[in-house]
């Protein structure tokens, strides 16, 4: 609560609140939880589902995802260790002001991710150009992760052992890889179609 709005409540260590001020603040308290949590049911829906980052190692596409998470909905994990040093301010010029917006998770190493994911019955969907099946022929769910690896090396065989499935991106042959933030903003819409959950997805009369 800002200070503008609690000031007038506050007292110092030693005093005491009076019974009628006691009252007035517990209503004014209630009502306060009342109002967030409708705003928070109004603005803030279920996610609809995640983005992890298998250790990246560069500033601006980490930058780029976070901003996709923000302004998909999407909580994003990152997946330590990072190739830079991760801080608001390496990522602030391509993250702008949405990386103060997304639900962003940090997990110290890969076995900490995966604790999390199991304990959360989520789907791992890892995007690799290894795949034998292209992303638009798969069916997403709700609760699906959807993985990318590090921009210079993927992910190692462990980790794509662990998914529990592969995608890749269908692609002319002479070319390697695309950008791994184009490549989940692909991908990412594509799921989001599938089950429905682009948010503020309703038709506007022009």
């Amino acid at each position: 609560m800002g200070t503008g709005l609690v000031g007038p409540w506050r007292r110092g260590k030693n005093l005491s609140y009076h019974p009628v001020e006691k009252a007035l603040y517990a209503e004014y308290s209630e009502h306060i939880k009342t109002s967030l949590a409708k705003m928070t049911s109004t603005f803030l829906p279920s996610a609809p589902m995640d983005i992890a980052l298998y250790q990246p190692d560069m500033p601006p596409n980490t930058g780029t995802l976070l901003r996709l998470g923000a302004c998909m909905g999407c909580p994003v994990h990152v997946i330590e260790p990072c190739g830079f040093p991760f801080s608001q301010r390496a990522l602030r010029r391509y993250a702008m002001d949405y990386g103060d917006q997304v639900q962003l998770r940090r997990h110290d190493d890969w076995i900490a991710f995966e604790r999390w994911r199991t304990g959360a019955a989520k789907r791992l969907v890892l995007l690799t150009t290894k795949a034998p099946l292209s992303y638009g022929h798969f069916s997403y769910q709700t609760d699906d992760v959807l993985m990318v690896g590090r921009e210079s090396a993927g992910v190692p065989e462990d980790v794509h052992a662990a998914a529990d499935a592969r995608v890749r991106i269908p692609m002319i042959p002479a070319v390697r890889s695309l950008n791994v933030a184009i490549s989940l903003a692909m991908v990412l819409g594509e799921a989001l179609r599938q089950t429905g959950e682009f948010p503020n997805d309703q038709e506007t009369q022009s």
